[in-house]
């Protein structure tokens, strides 16, 4: 009996390691997968997946919707926060710092604010910190649901595509510029 409990544990461990590539699902569209638990995922060639359609309404200006496809051919930062989230009120100041620096390069910051139930929090944070790239405004998350299996619990955390909108990386942490600003600008010099 014990035998056979342990082919059985096994096997099922053969089967759930047996996905092919490790971290995104085959197919045209990304499917979010942490190999081993990683915080940093980086995607290359035809191993990047375009996402689905992602908008959601404007966290600085109600009723006006923001939409990923409007930044179509610019390789995109987006930005997972809340204003109750101290690492990401830290983080926030770096993600202008790279928008500053490589907007003219083609490359947008788009932030999307969660779990704020009441707006005026986050919009006062925008005002205070004198932000400038915009936020979509999303306390349950349901834009996230154009990323298959990301873990919308996951704050802050970053996810950069490139201009086809293809996920080139993922964050799973707060970053700084400096760790930024090399990947963006390598992405905005692809053809």
């Amino acid at each position: 009996m014990r035998r056979l409990l342990l082919l059985v544990a096994v096997a099922a461990l053969v089967a759930g390691c047996s996905s092919g590539k490790d971290a995104v699902a085959t197919g045209t569209e990304f499917n979010f997968v942490s190999p081993g638990g990683k915080t940093d995922i980086t995607y290359e060639g035809d191993d990047r997946q375009r996402i689905a359609e992602l908008s959601g309404e404007d966290l600085m200006a109600e009723g006006k919707q923001l939409k990923l496809s409007s930044y179509r051919g610019k390789v995109v930062v987006l930005n997972l926060w809340g204003a109750w989230c101290p690492p990401c009120r830290a983080e926030a100041p770096q993600l202008e710092k790279v928008w500053d620096t490589t907007k003219e390069e083609g490359v947008q910051v788009l932030g999307i604010n969660l779990r704020d139930d009441d707006r005026s929090a986050p919009q006062d944070f925008i005002r205070d910190s004198r932000l400038t790239y915009p936020s979509i405004y999303d306390p349950p998350g349901r834009s996230l649901l154009a990323l298959k299996g990301y873990p919308r619990a996951a704050v802050p955390s970053t996810i950069v595509l490139d201009k086809q909108h293809r996920v080139a990386a993922v964050y799973l942490r707060d970053l700084l510029a400096e760790d930024l600003i090399p990947v963006v600008e390598r992405l905005a010099e692809e053809k």
